[in-house]
Formats: C-alpha cells, structure tokens, sequence
C-alpha cells in the first residue's frame, strides 16, 4: 500500500462486499466506495486540476469528506483541509498561501465561501458537496464520470495533505504530509491499538485534523467508519448503540461532557472494546468516573500533525488508579511502533532518564516540512528529528512524561513556570470544572501566574480559597497570583483548551488598564 488511494483500491478487491463508511442514510461497501473515488478523481482531472494541485475542504464530517482524501489522493492531487471555525482572514490566508485552485464546499458553508470567493486569489472553482455551489454540484460530476481508475503514477513520497496547524501557537503553518506520513502513522496506531476487520469506529471529531487516524485504521484492514458530523452527545451514544461501534477516540472535553450527561445510562454501549482520547490529560475525577462507567478500556494518546499524528500510547492496562503503577497515569505512554522519542538539551545532546529537556521524535511518520517556510523546517526538522516544543522526561522504562509546552513556560522573578503543574493542582479541587494558568504582566515579577477557572455546576469557591489550595501542594512562586472565574474557557474545534487566547485576554485587559490609568494623568 503506496498512497491513500489504496486505502480504497485494496478495500475494494479484499472486502468488496463489506460495510467501509456509514454516514447518517448512506451506507458504502469498499467496491462502492473505490467506484466513487475513481469518478471523483477522473471528475476533478477532467476540471483541469494538474497532480499536485492543491484543493481545499470547507465542510463538516460525512462520508464525502473521506471520499474527497482518497479520491484526491488518486488524482494525484493534495488535500487542504480548512477548519471551519477560522476567521475569514485566516481562511483567505490558508487558501492564498497553499495556492488552492478548487475548494469544496460542505452545508452550511455556502455563505463564508461566498465571501471567500472574494478574497481567495487563486482559486478557481467552488463545487457544494451538498448542493450546488459555484455552479457545480459533487454528485452530478461524479454521475457524469467514470468509475475506472484513473491510474495516476503517485509516489509515497508525494505531497498528500497539506494540513494547517497553530491554532494553539499563533498565524497557522502547513505542515507537508506525504502519503509516506500518512500511512506510516496509520500502521503504527492500527498494529498497537490491534484494529482490525471486525472493528467499527465511531468518527466523531472533525475530518478537517490530524485526528482522522482512526477513519485510515480502519479503512487500512477492513473495518468500517461511521462518521458523526458533529460531536453532540446524544448522537454520539445513538450511534455507538446502533452500530454496535467497537472503538471511539475523543477529547477529554467530550468525555467529560459524556459521562455527566443522563443520557449515557439511556444507551446500550456494551460494544465498545476501546475508548482513546488525546489533546490534553484527562482530569482525574473524569477519568475516575469512565473508567467505573466503562470499565478498563480507556488510551491516551500523545501526538501532533507534524506526527500525523502517531507519537505514544497509554494503553488499557496502564490505567491504574493505585498502587506503585498509578505514577504512569501522569505520563503518555511509550512510543508507538516505528516511532523513535528522545530527550535533549538546548544543545540537542540526548538526556538520560529523569533528566528534563525537549521531546524529540523521529520516524517514517514525521513530516516532509512546513509549507513555503524553509527556515521554520529547519529550526524544526534537524538530524532527521522533529523538535517537538513540548517539555518533558523519559523513565526507565521508556514511559514519556511531559511537562508542558515549551512556549507556554511562565518566568516570573527568574523562575520557571509551567502551566500544566499549577493545572494539574486547580483541577483536584473538587468545585473546578475547567482551568487554564498563563502569564499576566506584573510590575513588580515581570509575569505573575494567573489562572481562568470554570466552577463545575452548582459548586462554589473563592479567589483565596483556590489560591490556598494551591499553595498546601506547590512552591509559592507557581501558585496563581490572581483567579477570574469563567464561565467557559475557549476550546478548538477538537475541545482542547486554548491557553493562548486567555493568555491574549490576561494581557489585553493589562494594557487597557495601564491606558485607562494614563488618560487620567496630566502633564
């Protein structure tokens, strides 16, 4: 298996006949699902769309969104998906800067493509996934073309997704992924999770992230993808029970959203073998509650785009609430099949055990490189090695420890700071829900700690109390100096907490204080 487009081409003689994507009403064999991403291949050639073109995805999870990453990837053409929750300066920024020619557009985004289409400078077509937009509708061009394999020469070495990432660190980068990448990761994450034919995933978040590996693990041996357009949490548990789903990965968020909903006791879940989650750690109390819900069937998983997403693993069994082995639920896991980790200093020497430093990763899954920015790859990419900004230490036994990421590090009165530490505090009281600790000016440290706090329902808790609480367990230096209470926190798509969109707010509102003080004053 060379490229994505075999994911269906080996489907289709392999497992014809089987069940491959179930979306709402729609329902794919592999033949079926081979045949409509031949017609789409041949469709988009016959548009004028060159191999290696760039064509772009403004739409929510369905069938077709994974219809489009094969189908394109037969072509010889690359996917850019978009996420939908960006700006339109940032989408006309993604579409402009990848060149895009085409973008396809899903329900409900048929009013910011139409502002789009007056911005993007290069792109050329607009075809409705669901309807007709631009003039051309994805179902009357696959209609109208062939089903034979287009048979386009694709190397697996060969741009397959351009995927845009940084929403959490600042203007978004793509990152290059070879079709290489894609399925190296794939291998390493269906080999450790042990998918297999008889696996049916609940895809639940969205297509448009690095997060689709389980929709590949699947389609890679046989399984079946039933794709949720959206992660509400009723139709999440529908659909597990009518499917008789086996696997879901999510985000922490959601499970915590889903085991305090009173619908989880509604729906028969008894088919699930595996729930992953990644983005972020599970806060303890939620974890706690799953795994007596569910019982010992929860992973984490550790990884980013520029891994696509494969890095480590925490299986099942090293969920242990007690005794010596409970230290590893602070860690991610080990490094998954195929996929290298280290430890290094500033100056990129390897660490040994329990010595802290930058996590490096290296394997056939790491990316090509960042897209028109050749100095960001090589900051990034050196000696075959993807630095990842993310602090943290190896164990003996290889489990990976991670401290936090290395542009979130606080330094207030010469001291280091990292969020994740004071976080890991706040979320043991039992009023907090959700937290988030960044910087805040201060004029007399520099920075200061400061936190933004979500009270869990019906809970009360003061500024002092949790600053107390804080102080019986950390040094006085990495306790929050000052607690606002929110009544929710920003999240990407995904649910992971955006720190850096608190941090602007904490320093936002400094410096409309610092103006406020100054337009008082006479001279």
């Amino acid at each position: 298996m060379t490229t994505l487009g075999d994911l269906a081409r080996q489907g289709a003689r392999t497992y014809p006949d089987a069940e491959a994507i179930v979306f709402e009403d729609t329902r794919l064999t592999y033949r079926e699902l081979d045949r409509r991403t031949n017609r789409l291949a041949n469709a988009l050639t016959l548009f004028g769309c060159a191999k290696g073109d760039r064509v772009a995805i403004l739409a929510e999870n369905s069938h077709k969104y994974l219809e489009v990453y094969l189908g394109l990837a037969k072509a010889g053409l690359v996917s850019a998906p978009l996420n939908f929750r960006l700006s339109q300066e940032e989408l006309t920024h993604i579409l402009d800067e990848s060149e895009a020619n085409l973008v396809l557009v899903g329900e409900g985004y048929e009013a910011t493509a139409l502002e789009l289409q007056n911005k993007a400078k290069t792109v050329r077509r607009w075809i409705g996934l669901d309807s007709s937009f631009g003039g051309h509708f994805y179902e009357d061009l696959l209609a109208a073309s062939s089903d034979q394999d287009p048979r386009v020469a694709v190397g697996e070495s060969e741009l397959a997704v351009l995927m845009y990432t940084g929403g959490t660190t600042g203007t978004p980068k793509g990152v290059m992924l070879s079709h290489r990448n894609i399925l190296a990761a794939t291998r390493s994450l269906y080999e450790q999770n042990r998918i297999t034919a008889l696996d049916i995933t609940c895809m639940v978040l969205p297509l448009f992230h690095v997060s689709f590996w389980p929709a590949f693990c699947c389609l890679m041996v046989g399984g079946k993808v039933v794709v949720v357009q959206r992660p509400e949490i009723r139709s999440i548990l529908s659909t597990i029970q009518q499917e008789r789903c086996t696997h879901m990965n999510t985000v922490p968020t959601i499970y915590g959203w889903l085991i305090a909903s009173p619908d989880v006791d509604q729906f028969d879940l008894s088919s699930i073998r595996l729930m992953s989650y990644a983005g972020s750690p599970m806060p303890e109390a939620v974890l706690r509650k799953c795994l007596v819900k569910f019982g010992n069937i929860l992973a984490q998983g550790y990884g980013l785009t520029e891994a696509a997403p494969a890095v480590s693993e925490l299986m099942p069994e090293d969920h242990v609430m007690a005794g010596p082995r409970a230290k590893l639920l602070k860690s991610v896991g080990r490094s998954l099949p195929g996929v290298e980790v280290r430890v290094v200093d500033e100056h990129g020497a390897r660490l040994e055990p329990g010595q802290t430093g930058e996590v490096t990763v290296r394997g056939a899954n790491i990316l090509m490189g960042y897209w028109k920015n050749p100095e960001l790859t090589a900051e990034k990419l050196r000696d075959g090695w993807l630095h990842t900004g993310d602090i943290g230490y190896l164990d003996d036994e290889g489990y990976i420890y991670l401290v936090d990421r290395k542009a979130d590090m606080i330094i207030t009165g010469g001291e280091n700071v990292y969020p994740k530490e004071t976080e890991n505090v706040l979320y043991a009281h039992p009023a907090v829900q959700e937290c988030a600790v960044t910087s805040a000016p201060d004029e007399n440290w520099g920075e200061r700690v400061q936190a933004a706090v979500v009270l869990k329902p019906g809970a009360t808790a003061t500024e002092k109390e949790l600053i107390e609480f804080c102080k019986s367990k950390l040094a006085g230096y990495k306790c929050p100096k000052r607690i606002e209470f929110w009544e929710q926190l920003p999240t990407t798509t995904i649910g992971k907490i955006l720190r850096k969109d608190v941090k602007a707010k904490f320093w936002q509102e400094a410096a409309n204080a610092c103006s406020s003080n100054a337009a008082g004053k006479t001279y």
